[in-house]
């Protein structure tokens, strides 16, 4: 099967471009880097080099393939970051369309359902919404949990102020993923041949605030380390400050609110809060161990 896969060789794309080229799938990566083709082409797959949100390009990218990895790349810019996201979104949607291709998969994000308050993902929303339009594309969104390696970002404040937290408390609930689950299930997606538009979460645990940072402390030689809930504006400082520009920094706030008052998990538990990831926290942590100690 002819398989194109955006993403390049990411944390999701190297894993389910390997899974793929092994399982005999013709497979072309797509990458805006030109340094990144003699590594794709060194995995056996093939290299289409340019900007995903240029729509000329992505159906050359995608022209003859019969099902598509779409993952719209995050923070397209310090500013109009919704919106460049969402026009991104549409260039692969409208790419999909001039390519003919029948099956698509989506990376789309645990709080996918809500229209607005859920910072970031408000985009991914859209892009669903965008995606529901394509005509004969039978179409799988993978809302993903709460990426573990997002925790490496944290590592400064675990070492400067001996604490991890957020704008949320720690008995807060956070599904929880690892991206080598989410490889797994697009790999598995993307041979099937089901009718219309479906959403898969996908996530490998869910845990609280509290047990992140025990489990995380644990694993770096500091088992008392507390999770401490900031103020949004305490959230959005720090960040600032650590150098996040400020409009991303209010959307992820945003997102940490919408974690805050359980929206953002609503959809998810309506569906049984299914956890069909097998990595665990205690295994994400061993590597957050050696990351910390680099």
């Amino acid at each position: 099967m002819k398989i194109t896969i955006g993403g390049s060789l990411g944390n999701i794309g190297r894993p389910l471009a390997q899974r793929l080229v092994k399982a005999g799938h013709d497979v072309t990566v797509i990458s805006s880097q030109v340094a990144r083709q003699q590594e794709i082409e060194a995995i056996g797959a093939r290299a289409a080099i340019g900007l995903v949100n240029d729509a000329d390009f992505l159906s050359r990218a995608l022209g003859g393939a019969y099902a598509v990895f779409a993952m719209t790349p995050p923070n397209l810019g310090g500013s109009n970051v919704v919106a460049n996201t969402i026009n991104a979104g549409a260039a692969y949607a409208n790419a999909i369309r001039k390519a003919n291709v029948k099956r698509v998969v989506m990376l789309s994000s645990i709080g996918a359902h809500l229209p607005e308050g859920n910072g970031p993902i408000a985009a991914i929303h859209k892009i669903e919404k965008i995606y529901d339009q394509l005509q004969d594309v039978s179409a799988t969104y993978l809302r993903a949990g709460y990426f573990y390696n997002n925790f490496y970002h944290d590592i400064p404040m675990i070492r400067n102020a001996g604490i991890e937290g957020s704008n949320f408390s720690a008995s807060t609930l956070m599904p929880l993923v690892h991206p080598d689950d989410i490889a797994i299930a697009a790999s598995e997606e993307l041979i099937k041949t089901p009718n219309g538009k479906a959403v898969r979460y996908v996530v490998g645990d869910i845990r609280t605030g509290d047990d992140i940072a025990k489990v995380l402390g644990s694993a770096i030689a500091k088992p008392g380390l507390p999770w401490v809930e900031f103020t949004d504006e305490q959230a959005i400082q720090g960040m600032t400050q650590a150098g996040v520009p400020e409009e991303i920094a209010r959307l992820y706030a945003e997102m940490g609110t919408a974690f805050r008052t359980g929206a953002i998990i609503e959809d998810f538990n309506k569906q049984g809060a299914p956890v069909t990831g097998t990595i665990k926290l205690e295994a994400f942590a061993r590597d957050f161990a050696r990351k910390y100690q680099q």
